[in-house]
């Protein structure tokens, strides 16, 4: 099968399958019932609950594919991605502060995880600093360090709270769309198009990024200060998507190297096709979440993991073969 093939089918995949999602869940509906005048149930959940998940859907997964893809190219190496860079963790972190703390302060939640994920790039970046700072292989260990290390954090918080406010951030945790809204995607939109822009308009840097850091910087791109434009871009983006959905794994593992076997190993072709690809990924997943049981939904989170799990021995059996 030729790109240009595998490039429509991607494109009709974006078209198609938010229509067949925007029909399927607990209340089945059909085309006719869709554009025939509807009663007001019908009306709140089309518009109001499975539109904005949908599109909430799409963004959170072309984000989450898109900073995995670029952490990799950053870092040369094809392991990294948010959760152990320390990004997701870091996000995390500081929402669930926000959401033991301070739950009732209107738009803190999106502030909180930003300023939890900096906190992690910043550590990860100085740690690796003190250490082997020329070895990205430092700095993808000081984020796993990190990583753990947060999570730990989150879990203690978690331990010594009141149950309630607990059980309502651990289901945050494991990765839900359920409390999707129009709010969100304002939030969360803005950002993916101006990282995707940056990805794009750097291209020709993030392709010299595969070298060394020597043979970059002798083509005249100044590796410090695009990589930290990058990690910082990435950690903004995967801080929104943590505010908005919680926890969601391996999207960032699994989607750049789907893109690369299929649509090649160039820049543009990895940030288009994370971001188309990492929309119909988590889209497809998530309408599964919450057809499986008619009564209740899986948190997205669970299925990605599991997947994810799957994917990565995968990955570890073929290299080693």
């Amino acid at each position: 099968m030729n790109r240009a093939l595998r490039w429509a089918l991607l494109l009709g995949a974006l078209i198609l399958l938010p229509l067949w999602s925007l029909l399927t869940g607990p209340l089945a509906l059909s085309w006719a019932e869709v554009w025939q005048v509807q009663d007001g149930m019908t009306q709140t959940v089309l518009w109001q609950i499975r539109l904005p998940r949908i599109l909430l859907a799409m963004i959170a997964g072309s984000s989450l594919a898109l900073s995995g893809a670029l952490l990799q190219n950053c870092c040369r190496n094809s392991l990294a991605d948010p959760y152990l860079f320390g990004v997701v963790s870091g996000a995390a972190l500081g929402a669930t502060l926000q959401q033991l703390l301070l739950p009732s302060w209107p738009g803190a939640l999106a502030f909180s995880a930003f300023a939890g994920s900096t906190l992690a790039v910043l550590l990860v970046l100085l740690i690796s600093r003190l250490g082997s700072g020329q070895r990205l292989e430092t700095l993808l260990l000081c984020g796993v360090a990190i990583s753990f290390l947060f999570s730990a954090l989150s879990s203690a918080l978690l331990y010594v709270s009141e149950p309630f406010a607990a059980n309502r951030v651990m289901f945050w945790l494991l990765g839900s769309l359920a409390q999707a809204s129009y709010a969100d995607l304002q939030l969360s939109l803005p950002l993916l198009l101006l990282l995707t822009a940056l990805s794009l308009l750097f291209r020709r840097q993030l392709d010299a990024l595969l070298l060394t850091d020597e043979s970059a910087r002798s083509l005249g791109v100044p590796v410090a200060a695009l990589r930290l434009m990058f990690l910082l871009g990435c950690a903004a983006l995967t801080a929104v998507i943590v505010a908005c959905c919680g926890g969601i794994a391996f999207i960032g593992l699994m989607v750049p190297h789907l893109v690369r076997r299929l649509f090649g190993l160039s820049s543009v072709a990895l940030v288009l096709g994370s971001v188309g690809l990492g929309a119909v990924f988590l889209l497809g997943v998530d309408t599964l979440s919450r057809s499986v049981f008619p009564s209740q939904e899986l948190p997205v989170g669970v299925l990605t993991s599991a997947i994810g799990s799957v994917f990565f021995f995968s990955l570890v059996l073929r290299q080693q073969r």
